[in-house]
Parts: structure tokens; sequence; C-alpha cells
């Protein structure tokens, strides 16, 4: 690694937070025209390290020293490090869904002489811009009407439309199918090919080892080593991130499965908006206790859909069909009625349903049973408190305090607090949409053992996943989505990638 090519150099890197050392002595080093990948569990301090070096937090903030092209850089703000052609993509993207994509690109940069904006200079350099990411789309359609893996492409001719000379993307896959993940990471190397450098946070290995040159691994707030991809394996890289060999992805399960206890009889509904428009069509699906079920299917086939009309019909109209526990039929008419039958719903989207992200822990883990911390309709503080921290140690979540507040934790972290909400509510039937999306593999290997555990206690689990290899490796019966059919019910010796897949591609009609 000569020193003339590298392009960016971190060095000694301290940050801290109110009772929390977030780095501790980080050094990073990155070469120019490579595609580096920055790995750890969550909470590992990935995030907080590429905010440093973006300026979100500023010179002063923190400990050591960035130098970017051997110019030290003491960065107040990010419009100083964009202006250095240093440009961070995070997990949440920063689009405005009621402007047109033109108008997100050039959003703070905008074309424009004496205050007045060139619309038509603006037109024309979106349309380069989004040439040179793939995308066929035209500036003015409205971000709100194209998909999450589009809206990346846009972040990323929105970085390309400031000059970026070292991009930085957190996650950028997490939320994206199959598909748009591969058309992103491609991407991502045509971009390399061209000379650009960038950085990339991901827990998928397989995306790492495909397309990163080199691989730091950070653990506990401490850079743990840099290694070059050529040498890699993901093997190593996860003793790296956790400390330990995870020589088995998914614990071991003994399942003890009884009767049948909850059933879906002909279910049905339609888009909240497209009335015309069924999205659901007669799906017959039953769980019995102690096991764990899984829902597979591609993106847009109706998985998440059902699972939310299920759950007090919060998703849908004109929503036809019938729901039985234990041989009694149910009036699942609101959320309210679905939580008080036992039935409790981990959204695929933690931040937008599953949490209030102002709000600290402790008022999170009680928020869908406050009866049970309540005397006479008033909130037990000591009460809350202590619930919180039983579900801090028995989950594992890593915070100094039950009072910190939830916007401030890891992906992972986060996702422990929803689960824990939920298992205090003491469900029978848990539903879990995309539980590990966007975590690292110890934190699910932590979530599969809670999942194990509610089990053994005989409560139902339905699990939905665009991971087949984690529908494979935890459920014991898989149903497949197509279209909003059930297309095939296959039992857990019968599972594989591609007998699902099989399924997942087909329709009844």
């Amino acid at each position: 690694m000569k020193s003339e090519s590298i392009i960016l150099e971190m060095k000694s890197i301290t940050k801290e937070f109110p009772g929390v050392k977030a780095l501790d002595n980080v050094n990073l080093k990155v070469v120019e025209a490579e595609i580096h990948a920055i790995c750890g569990e969550n909470g590992a301090g990935k995030s907080t390290l590429m905010k440093v070096l973006s300026g979100v937090y500023p010179y002063g903030t923190y400990e050591g020293d960035i130098l970017f092209k051997e110019q030290l850089c003491e960065f107040k703000d990010i419009k100083q490090s964009e202006d250095l052609g240093i440009v961070i993509i995070h997990q949440e993207l920063a689009l405005i869904p009621e402007l047109s994509i033109a108008e997100n690109i050039f959003l703070g940069n905008e074309q424009a002489k004496k205050g007045v904006i060139n619309w038509n200079e603006t037109v024309s350099k979106a349309r380069d811009l989004l040439n040179k990411v793939g995308l066929q789309e035209s500036p003015n359609t409205l971000i709100k009407d194209i998909g999450v893996g589009k809206q990346q492409l846009v972040e990323i001719a929105k970085a390309l439309s400031k000059n970026v000379k070292l991009l930085i993307l957190d996650e950028p896959t997490a939320a994206l199918n199959e598909n748009d993940s591969e058309n992103l990471l491609n991407l991502l190397m045509e971009l390399r090919s061209q000379g650009m450098t960038s950085i990339i946070i991901s827990h998928k290995l397989n995306e790492i080892k495909k397309v990163a040159n080199s691989v730091t691994i950070i653990r506990d707030g401490q850079s743990i080593e840099t290694i070059d991809t050529a040498d890699i394996t993901e093997d190593r890289i996860i003793n790296g991130m956790v400390g330990r060999s995870l020589t088995n992805r998914y614990p071991e399960r003994q399942p003890n499965i009884g009767e049948t206890f909850f059933e879906v009889k002909n279910w049905s509904t339609f888009h909240p908006v497209q009335n015309e428009r069924q999205i659901v069509k007669d799906v017959n699906l039953h769980i019995k206790k102690g096991e764990i079920v899984g829902i597979a299917g591609l993106m847009g086939s109706g998985r998440t859909e059902l699972a939310m009309s299920i759950f007090g019909k919060s998703y849908g109209k004109k929503t036809t069909g019938e729901v039985y526990k234990d041989g009694k039929p149910l009036n699942l008419t609101n959320v309210t009625k679905a939580i008080n039958e036992g039935i409790a719903y981990v959204s695929e989207d933690r931040k937008e349903y599953g949490l209030i992200l102002m709000n600290d822990i402790k008022e999170n883990i009680s928020l869908a049973s406050l009866n049970k911390i309540a005397n006479n309709h008033v909130i037990n503080d000591n009460k809350e408190y202590v619930v919180a921290e039983e579900y801090r140690t028995k989950m594992n979540i890593k915070t100094p305090s039950v009072t910190q507040k939830v916007g401030n934790l890891s992906g992972g972290n986060q996702q422990k607090v929803v689960l824990s909400k939920w298992m205090f509510s003491e469900p029978d039937l848990l539903i879990l949409d995309e539980p590990t999306r966007g975590i690292d593999v110890g934190a699910k290997f932590e979530i599969y053992t809670i999942m194990n555990e509610l089990a053994s206690q005989g409560k139902g689990i339905l699990v939905i996943s665009s991971e087949l290899p984690e529908i494979i490796g935890m459920c014991d019966r898989v149903y497949v989505m197509s279209e909003g059919e059930i297309t095939g019910e296959v039992k857990k010796a019968d599972a594989t990638q591609e007998v699902l897949m099989k399924y997942m591609t087909n329709s009844r009609g």
C-alpha cells in the first residue's frame, strides 16, 4: 500500500457520548479508487466513525486527526466535507417524497443565477446524472412514485452532482430486494473502474466479498484489523466482528410442536387507495403451538400486507375472511383487539411503526402493555423502570441506561427494544416481519435464540423474511406467496432455496 495512493487516513479517532465511549482510538486507511468495507456488530461504532468523517459530528467533539488527500481536515459541518468531495448516504434516505427526482438531486445545490433557478439546466443535468447511475426515469418523476432501490440510485446521482471523490454508503442494500441490490453493487463497481473511491458499511458478508477490495473490522468501538478481501473468508470477518467464531449461524432447536391453535381462512384484502386492486387473495394458513412458520416471497408478493391486515386490519380495505384462535372466531377490527387477543406484530419498518424514537427505552418497552404497569390508570414509573431493566439484561440491549432515547441506539439494539415491547405483552402469536433486516450476524443469532425460546414456551411464531437461508434455517414449515396467493406449503425437510424460489416465481393463476 503506497502512501501516495492513500486518499483517506483517520488516526486515533475517539468519540464519547454521556456514559459511552463510542469510538476508542480507531484507525482507518482507504486507498484511492477502491471499495473499502467497514464491518462490525450493531453498536460497534461504524456509523459514528462515518459521521465524524463527514462532519455530522464536527471537529472539537472528537479526538484524533482526519487526513484527506494528505490535507488535515477540521470539518465544522457536513457542507465543509461535501465541498471537499466527501459525501455520505445514510441508511435512512434523505429524499423529499413530494419533490421530483431533479429537485431532490439539486436540493441545496440549485442550478440558479441571481436567485432564479434555471429549470431547463436542472432537468438536463439531472437526466445526465440519471444516465450515469442507470435510471431510465424522467427527472420530473416524484420520489414517492419510485421504489426504494431507485431512490438509492437517486441518492448516488445526487452525490455525483457534488463532484464526489469519496462516497460513503451506510447499509445501502438493507432495504433492497436481490435485484435492486445487484444493480446497486454493479454501479459501485462501475464507478470504481472510473476512479471513484467508496466506503460501504454492510452486514451482508457475501456482498462485501463480491465488491470490496479491503475490509476494516470494528468491534466495541475499536478497529480490530484491515484485511485484503482476496485473503478473507466470511468466518474470519465474523470472528473479528463478534470476537468468537459462529460455527453455526442458527442455534440448535429441538421442536416441541403441539396442536393447531391459530387459523386464517379465505383471507382477502384490497389496496387502501386503489380499491379494485386485490393484494391478498383467498389465503389459508395455520400455526401450531411451539411452531415457527415462515412466509417466503419476493417483494410485492403480499407478505407484509397479509400480516398487517391480520393484525387488527392495520392494512387494506374490503378485508374478508376468518381468523380462529383455539377454535374460537376472532373479531380483529383494530390493533387494540388484536393485542388483547394475544397477537403481536413486529413491523419490518421499526422506526416508522415499531418505535417512538424521541422516547426512551423504558417508555417504548411498556407501550403496548401500559395496563400492566398502571395503578388506577396512572403509570407506575418504578414498575416501568424495573420491567425495562429486566428486558435490557435479558435481551442484551447495549445501552448505559433504559432512560436512553431509542433514536440514539444502533439498529440491532432498536430491534431488541421492539421485541422486548411485544414479549412484555405476552402474546400467543408473534408475527415477525423481516426481524433481522440491517442487523449483524451476532445480533441475528441472539434474535434467533429468542425465537426458539418463545417457541419452546408454546408460542406460535410467523416469520416473514427475504433471506431464504434464514427461512430454511429457522422455520419448521414454510408458506410461499406470489402475487397475493399462497403458491406452496413446504416442510422443513423439503425446504431448499431452489424449491422455495420455484413457488415464489409461480402463481396459481
